[in-house]
C-alpha cells in the first residue's frame, strides 16, 4: 500500500465495470484520500452507495469534480464532450482530467476545447475488461498486468502525465504512452475489429432460419461461445467506439476482407497447404500473447468475476 495517496480526491463520473474497478483498486492500494462518484442513473447511484466502495456518492457531475485532483470520465466515448463542457467551470486549477475510452483521437477532439487553462488533460485507455457492466461488475484485480495507454496531447505538463502513470501503475497496470492517432490504429485491429466480427457472427447465427435458437445455444462450441461473450458487451459503448474510430476501423476492415478473400480462394481450390500455413502462423501469435502474460491458457484468465457470477446464479 502507498505511504501517502497520490491524489487527495478522485472523482469518478460514471460507475460501471471500469469505474467500479478503479474505485475498488484505488481504495485497496491507498491511492486516493477520498473517492467521490456519480452516475447518470439514480438507481446506479443508489447501488454504489449500497456497495460502500467509495467515500461519497453525489447527484451531479459538477458536484463530483469540485476540489478533485483527478477526474476520470468512465462513460461512453460519445458522452465525453458534453460532460467536459458541463464540468469545465467547476474544475480545480491543477487538476488532472482523464477518461477510459478505447478511442483517443475523438476524445481529444471532443474534450480538449472545453477544458480551461491550468487543467491537465491526459486521456487514458485501460486495455482491460469483461463483457459485464454495471456497478456490481467491477473488481480490484481487473488491471493487474494489463496495459493502460496514455495519449497526452502536445504541450501537456510532463509531471501531470507522470502522476497519472504512477496512478495506473499503482492499480497494477503496465503503462505505455503513444499518440492518439497511433493508439486508434492499433486498437482498431486488436480490439475494435474483433468486436465487430463477433457481433456479425452472432447476428448471422441468429438469422439462420434452418437453425433454431435452441440448437445454436445447445451446440455452441468453444469458438462460438467466445464470440457470444464478446458480443455481450455494452452496445452503447461499442456504437460510440465504431462511430468515433470510423476511419481506422474501415481501414482494418478492408485489410481483413482482403485476407478473408484469400482464405475463401484457398478453401474453394482445396489448397490445404495455404490453410495450414495460415493457421500455423496465427497459432504462433496466440502462443505469443499467452507467453507475454496478456492472457492465459486457462479459461477466463482466472478472473474473479467468473466465480462471482456463478454464485449469483
Amino acid at each position: 500500500m502507498s505511504a501517502a495517496p497520490l491524489f487527495n480526491k478522485i472523482a469518478l463520473i460514471g460507475f460501471g465495470l471500469i469505474g467500479g474497478s478503479i474505485a475498488r483498486a484505488a481504495r485497496a492500494q491507498g491511492l486516493a484520500g477520498e473517492i467521490v462518484a456519480t452516475a447518470r442513473s439514480a438507481r446506479t447511484r443508489a447501488r454504489v452507495e449500497e456497495l460502500g466502495i467509495v467515500d461519497r456518492v453525489v447527484e451531479t457531475n459538477a458536484e463530483a469534480v469540485k476540489d478533485a485532483d483527478l477526474v476520470i470520465l468512465c462513460i461512453p466515448v460519445g458522452a465525453c464532450g458534453p460532460v467536459a463542457q458541463e464540468i469545465a467551470a467547476h474544475l480545480k486549477p491543477g487538476a488532472v482530467v482523464s477518461d477510459v475510452g478505447s478511442v483517443k483521437g475523438a476524445i481529444v477532439r471532443d474534450m480538449a476545447p472545453y477544458l480551461p487553462d491550468g487543467v491537465h488533460f491526459v486521456p487514458a485507455h485501460p486495455v482491460a475488461g469483461t463483457e459485464h457492466s454495471g456497478p456490481d461488475s467491477g473488481f480490484a484485480e481487473l488491471f493487474i498486468n494489463r496495459w493502460c495507454i496514455l495519449t497526452p496531447p502536445e504541450g501537456v505538463d510532463p509531471e501531470a502525465v507522470e502522476r497519472l502513470r504512477a496512478f495506473w501503475a499503482g492499480l497494477g497496470a503496465k503503462v505505455e504512452i503513444m499518440t492518439p492517432d497511433h493508439h486508434d490504429l492499433v486498437l482498431a485491429i486488436t480490439s475494435h475489429l474483433p468486436h465487430l466480427i463477433a457481433y456479425t457472427i452472432v447476428g448471422t447465427a441468429d438469422e439462420l432460419a434452418q437453425v433454431t435458437s435452441s440448437e445454436v445455444i445447445k451446440f455452441s462450441a468453444g469458438g462460438f461461445r467466445d464470440f457470444t461473450r464478446i458480443a455481450a458487451s455494452d452496445p452503447t459503448m461499442w456504437r460510440d467506439v465504431f462511430l468515433a474510430n470510423k476511419e481506422a476501423v474501415l481501414e482494418m476492415l478492408g485489410t481483413f476482407n482482403e485476407d478473408l478473400s484469400k482464405l475463401t480462394r484457398a478453401i474453394r481450390r482445396n489448397d490445404g497447404e495455404a490453410l495450414f500455413e495460415h493457421f500455423s502462423r496465427t497459432r504462433a501469435i496466440r502462443r505469443g500473447i499467452v507467453e507475454i502474460g496478456q492472457d492465459s491458457a486457462a479459461p477466463d484468465f482466472g478472473r474473479p468475476h467468473a466465480q462471482l457470477e456463478k454464485k449469483a446464479e
